[in-house]
């Protein structure tokens, strides 16, 4: 009923810069929050930064400054622009929405991407 497809991920010397993008499709009636969040190996999952469908963005401690989340509320799409990439930023990194889907009697649901790697080299 609903994908998110993330893209953007790679591998970038530290220093750089990566894009990710997230589009979600399907039988979308609304979207409220569309976020980031990243697993490195042996590590649990944690939010990177998330935006509220009116541009409202929040960031965990270790990315503000680096990172910029934003949307296009005509595409559905969420993107994180990463600049100032660290080795500790290496993680897969998922894309996640608060969606009301176009169906009687939907409620709002949380889903996610399948995930894109992104690894930073020293």
């Amino acid at each position: 009923q609903v994908q998110l497809v993330e893209s953007g991920g790679g591998l970038v010397q530290a220093g750089g810069s990566l894009r990710l993008s997230c589009a979600a499709s399907g039988i979308i009636f609304s979207i409220n929050y569309m976020g980031w969040y990243r697993q490195a190996p042996g590590k649990q999952r944690e939010l990177v930064a998330r935006i509220s469908r009116s541009g409202n963005p929040n960031y965990v401690d270790s990315v503000k400054g680096r990172f910029t989340i934003s949307r296009d509320n005509t595409k559905n799409t969420v993107y994180l622009q990463m600049n100032s990439l660290k080795p500790e930023d290496t993680a897969v990194y998922y894309c996640n929405a608060d969606i009301l889907l176009k169906v009687s009697g939907s409620r709002w649901n949380d889903y996610w991407g399948q995930g894109t790697q992104v690894t930073v080299s020293s």
